[in-house]
């Protein structure tokens, strides 16, 4: 079941963009917002606000926008910022034909030839910045 919405941060100053036009695309999105507005560690945020251009698959640029960038403080001071791309962890290995029907091991590997070129895009553009990058699954954001 996909879910989406709108999300009000409480801390609204931490939020570099306009804080009333932030949209969750999932359950996990709407988590680590949360987590994000709710942790003293992180000084700044934003979701969907930086654009990176990336060459597609189609050999087209595009625009690529991350799920997360945050800002925050290391617990030894240093002052770090990061971009988080959040998915399902179906989407960052590469499929598998076993057992697939064809049309669904297309779609899953076009999906996964995408992912890659944002994320290749995106981890070259947080190494220009002095930035991190990460992508965090259901592994990260689903309580255990």
């Amino acid at each position: 079941m996909s879910y989406k919405g709108r999300f009000k941060p409480k801390q609204y100053k931490k939020y570099k963009g306009d804080p009333t036009k932030v949209i969750y695309r999932s359950m996990w999105e709407l988590r680590f917002m949360k987590y994000c507005d709710k942790n003293d560690s992180i000084l700044e945020w934003s979701s969907e606000e930086i654009v990176i251009p990336y060459r597609s698959i189609d050999n087209k640029v595009h625009r690529y926008y991350p799920d997360f960038w945050i800002k925050y403080k290391q617990y030894d001071g240093k002052m770090i910022q990061e971009i988080i791309e959040v998915k399902p962890k179906s989407q960052c290995k590469r499929p598998s034909k076993k057992g697939k029907h064809y049309g669904k091991y297309l779609r899953e590997a076009r999906t996964y030839a995408i992912n890659e070129c944002k994320w290749d895009a995106a981890r070259e553009y947080c190494l220009d910045r002095g930035y991190k990058f990460r992508i965090l699954t259901e592994d990260h954001l689903v309580p255990k």
